[in-house]
């Protein structure tokens, strides 16, 4: 699957690695992993990687990007990692690259890569990124293993979410047979300041259902601006909130921004993507996310997720 990367990876001197903005743990794993592997494995490479801020993952080593003038990019090779669309792309200067990869899990919208490899059957980007070093019989450093490690506990919901397999496994072994402290990796994902404990119970007390208990949160932009946090902790930092309520199938997260309102859908039962889709969103089967223009565009959304549990309890 690989082989033709490996030898675009041999063939350029500079590489510069992009991943989705507003990075997540799967973003920043693979972005991170990568450029230790062709660092680690071509040390003569110049590797760069490039987006918006860590922010809450910025305790990840690697994780502050390069800074770097549009003249880097001439006869670069650009991946592009953990992003299934051209607009989320962080940093779009990849358009100035010689040639171009996309390396991606989320179910296929659009191609806007040279190169694209996509497949949905793997948990993470990570899980991918360590496929391609087994495939192609790159070595695997303690600093790759655990950021590519990180991004598969993370996207998989330490190994929770149905699309954790026993091939995640096997790729989670192969990293974990790099000596890399697990420990510190999971003290850092799930020890919360007061703050955020504090800031979840006021969302779980903003709670509400509709007819057919798919439960939501709307988050007005003043109450955005009351929280005195970034905007990526609101909208896919509460989600989780709603996530293991008895008899809760499907739920939804709208943030107000100041031009759009952030969607992040997820389900534990449903396929909920195409509902994403028809308000210009995308991502996985049953964890997705879109923008709208405004909250009744976010209700005519709610509408169609309720409508659809409705169809499926008659």
């Amino acid at each position: 699957m690989f082989e033709q990367v490996l030898t675009e990876i041999k063939n350029y001197e500079k590489i510069i690695i992009h991943r989705h903005s507003s990075p997540d743990g799967d973003a920043l794993g693979s972005q991170i992993g990568l450029k230790h592997i062709i660092k680690d494995n071509f040390p003569a490479k110049t590797v760069y990687v490039v987006g918006d801020d860590a922010k809450r993952y910025s305790f990840m080593d690697g994780s502050t990007m390069d800074e770097i003038a549009d003249s880097e990019y001439e006869g670069a090779l650009a991946f592009i990692l953990d992003c299934g669309s051209s607009s989320l792309v962080s940093d779009d200067r990849y358009k100035k690259a010689a040639k171009v990869i996309r390396i991606d899990h989320h179910i296929y919208c659009e191609n806007f890569a040279d190169i694209e490899i996509v497949d949905t059957s793997y948990e993470s980007c990570c899980g991918l990124i360590t496929e391609l070093a087994l495939e192609c019989g790159l070595a695997l450093s303690p600093e790759s293993a655990k950021a590519l490690y990180t991004g598969m506990v993370t996207d998989s919901g330490r190994f929770r979410y149905d699309s954790t397999t026993s091939n995640t496994f096997r790729l989670a072994s192969a990293l974990m047979a790099q000596k890399f402290d697990v420990n510190s990796i999971y003290s850092q994902l799930y020890a919360d300041d007061f703050f955020f404990v504090r800031l979840r119970a006021q969302f779980v007390l903003k709670i509400q259902f509709t007819e057919y208990n798919v439960a939501y949160i709307y988050t007005t932009k003043e109450e955005l601006a009351s929280y005195n946090t970034d905007t990526f902790t609101i909208s896919r930092g509460m989600v989780g909130t709603m996530s293991d309520l008895r008899g809760v199938d499907i739920w939804v997260n709208f943030t107000e921004t100041e031009d759009k309102v952030l969607v992040e859908i997820r389900s534990s039962k449903y396929t909920v993507q195409p509902v994403a889709v028809k308000y210009g969103g995308g991502g996985h089967a049953k964890a997705c996310g879109a923008a709208v223009k405004d909250r009744a565009e976010a209700m005519a959304l709610l509408e169609d997720l309720n409508a659809f549990i409705k169809g499926e309890a008659q």
